[in-house]
This record gives C-alpha cells, structure tokens and sequence, in this order.
C-alpha cells in the first residue's frame, strides 16, 4: 500500500484554483489504486507555528523536552509528527497558493520541519549536501493571480516553483511534477482559460507513482 501526503496552503477555501487543482490530482492518483492510503494537512487552516530554538532542539538534537512550556511541547510532538508524515510518504501533492511572488508562509513553516539535517539531507563535504529522500514523486499545483511563466516579462519575479525545485532537491527530490494555473486575475475568460490547461495537464499525469 502507498502512501500520499497531500498539503493544501491557500487562505481561501470556497473560491481556492489550488485546492481545486491540487483535489484533482490526488483523485487522478485515486484512479488505479484505490487503496492508497492519504493523509491530508490543511495548512492554512491550521498552520503550524513557525520553527523556534527550543522545538528545533527537541526534535531534531534530541533535547529533553520536558522544561519546555506545554505549547513548547505540543509543538515538539507535531513536528515530530510532520517530520515522519513526510518521511512515510511515496507521493506528496501540494496546492501552492502564489502570494507576493512567493509560497505561503504556511507552507514555508511546514517546509521547516522536514527539510532538516540529518534526517532527510546529510552534508556531504566538498561534494555538497546529500538527499536522503530520495524516490518520493512530489506533483505541485500552483495558482498565480498573474503571469510568470518563462518568457514573460515578470518570470524573475516567479520564487514559488524554483524556491520548491531547490528545496526539494536539497533532499533528493530533484525532479518534481508542476501544474500551473495563471492569469487569474485577468477576467473570467482568462481564468477558465488558465483553470482548463490545467485541468487538462492534470489528466495526462501518470497514475503510477515513481
């Protein structure tokens, strides 16, 4: 049985493009195995606070916890537990809200707890850092108000998806899968438009996992 993580980061919720698209990938991944097994974190919703010394301590230095504060610890035992949702996981769908050039902060803090020395990267000398998450399949689903794509003129100003390239290949995910919905705030016209290339780039995605 395979695992899925699929995370969500949009503020909105009724009106969401990426909570849309993101729904639609993993029902895509649904279609041949019926039995994978998902684990859904809505990040906006509820957002994990962001990453503290005394947090960073206990979970990744193995620091007794016990002195902290109970919101101390509680948080300590989350990241724990987002820290092994993430190691657990074959496939990760995330829905990318694009804010001001960038990712949410949400996902930012998430992003925090996982990506850590150690445990999913390793620095490897002269030869530079070493993944140690490896054969994960990572799809994203990011909505962008304007357009960003290369070629245009505001692609320099595009820090979501490359931020997520880079981060990812930190731990040895170096080829991830994106979906990008654009120009939505470019009339009704513009956005069906945008929302149905997506759609139709979401239903040629392989089903089978990496």
């Amino acid at each position: 049985m395979s695992k899925l993580l699929h995370l969500d980061t949009s503020i909105q919720t009724s009106n969401s493009v990426s909570r849309r698209l993101s729904a639609a990938i993993v029902d895509k991944l649904k279609q041949t195995d019926e039995t994978l097994e998902i684990t859904y974190r809505d990040l906006a919703a509820y957002p994990l606070p962001h990453l503290s010394e005394p947090v960073f301590a206990a979970v990744v230095e193995a620091v007794d916890a016990s002195g902290l504060s109970p919101a101390l610890q509680a948080d300590a035992v989350e990241s724990a537990n987002v820290l092994a949702e993430f190691l657990a996981a074959d496939t990760l769908v995330i829905g990318v809200a694009f804010y001001n050039y960038s990712i949410p902060s949400s996902l930012k803090a998430w992003i925090d707890r996982v990506i850590v020395a150690g445990k999913t990267f390793t620095y490897g000398g002269g030869a530079g850092p070493v993944g140690l998450a490896r054969g994960k399949r990572v799809i994203v689903a990011i909505a962008r108000g304007g357009v960003f794509a290369d070629g245009t003129p505001f692609a320099h100003r595009e820090h979501a998806e490359r931020y997520l390239r880079d981060i990812f290949a930190l731990v040895g995910i170096d080829d991830i899968e994106v979906v990008v919905a654009e120009g939505l705030a470019y009339g009704p016209e513009a956005n069906a438009a945008s929302l149905e290339s997506a759609m139709n780039h979401i239903g040629v995605i392989s089903a089978t996992t990496i």
